[in-house]
């Protein structure tokens, strides 16, 4: 791993200050706990002239319940979501993923908006520079194949972030700061599927918070496949929120991580509500999972590993839920 390269360094009080500083300069990125965007910037993956570091911007490290809503900053860190009480007992699926993420000390200071922003990331470009040279580097950065897929015109490196699917299962909205001012919308409109343009973020908006809602008698869980059982990122996730009405599904919402450009909200379940949870709604599970994600060769694990296995993960979480809901 190489050494930085040099930039300058603000440190702004205020989301509009740091927004402004954003908009004065245009090779500037924002930093928070840095856990993703300082090594990649050692390996020569990314670059920037200035780093405009949100530590000091207050407003983005409040968490605070709103009625039936959580708003959690952007900057809180991943380990006071996966701690706080409130999140234990009515997001599960939330504090389970937060507490997913890397080890102890990389989780004191990553933040929450960092995973939802996390490079995404494949075996063709998360290499050293003599190593990307030597495989004529790839277009996620200074070539202009996809090594994933040759023929392809756009990049396949996969998003990894554990607490997105979480927060798409549970329904999440994000507040985005820009020059223009404030703006909201749905987590699944925050993501492309696209490896290299993978948000749907303005160069010069920051991500300030998100809210959850806070929904009576759900059930919610995450799990993920990776290589150790700590540390690494997801080969595959999966986030499942389950409501029950006696035996039959009153809600079933699965989203997945590690799996393809983006994290995958998974549509046409909401045909399984008021429908029991047997062979035929769990076949019916697994064909949703199989098509709405594209697991591609962006890890050391095969293709056809992470598709067989997602559609376990859920399934596993889901009868999970399922029984402990029939015993609440």
């Amino acid at each position: 791993m190489g050494a930085l390269s040099e930039f300058r360094f603000f440190r702004p009080a205020s989301a509009a200050d740091a927004v402004r500083l954003r908009a004065e300069h245009p090779a500037s990125r924002f930093i928070a706990g840095g856990t993703d965007l300082l090594p990649n910037m050692r390996r020569g993956l990314v670059g920037a002239e200035v780093l405009i570091d949100l530590s000091a911007v207050g407003e983005i490290r409040e968490m605070r319940q709103d009625g039936a809503r959580l708003r959690i900053g952007a900057g809180v860190s991943l380990a006071t979501v996966a701690g706080d009480a409130l999140v234990r007992e009515r997001l599960p699926a939330l504090a389970q993923a937060a507490l997913a993420v890397a080890g102890p000390t990389h989780r004191v200071a990553a933040t929450l908006g960092g995973n939802l922003c996390l490079e995404t990331r494949c075996q063709y470009f998360n290499q050293s520079e003599h190593w990307r040279a030597a495989n004529q580097f790839c277009m996620k950065l200074d070539g202009d194949t996809c090594r994933v897929a040759p023929k392809s015109n756009r990049c396949y490196a996969a998003f990894s972030g554990d607490v997105a699917p979480a927060l798409l299962a549970l329904g999440a909205e994000v507040e985005i700061l820009g020059p223009q001012g404030l703006r909201r919308l749905p987590l699944e409109e925050f993501y492309v599927d696209d490896g290299m343009k993978w948000l749907a973020l303005g160069a010069d908006e920051l991500l300030v918070a998100v809210t959850v809602p806070l929904v009576s008698g759900r059930s919610s869980a995450y799990e993920k496949l990776r290589v150790r059982g700590a540390i690494d990122f997801p080969l595959a996730g999966v986030a499942v929120v389950l409501r029950r009405a006696g035996d039959a599904i009153a809600e079933l919402r699965i989203a997945c991580t590690g799996v393809s450009s983006r994290p995958e909200f998974l549509a046409g379940l909401d045909e399984l509500v008021g429908q029991p949870l047997d062979d035929a709604a769990v076949a019916a599970i697994e064909r949703a999972i199989k098509r709405g994600t594209q697991p591609m060769e962006t890890t050391l694990v095969s293709v056809p590993y992470r598709r067989r296995a997602t559609p376990v993960l859920a399934k596993r979480l889901i009868r999970r839920l399922w029984d402990e809901a029939k015993g609440a």
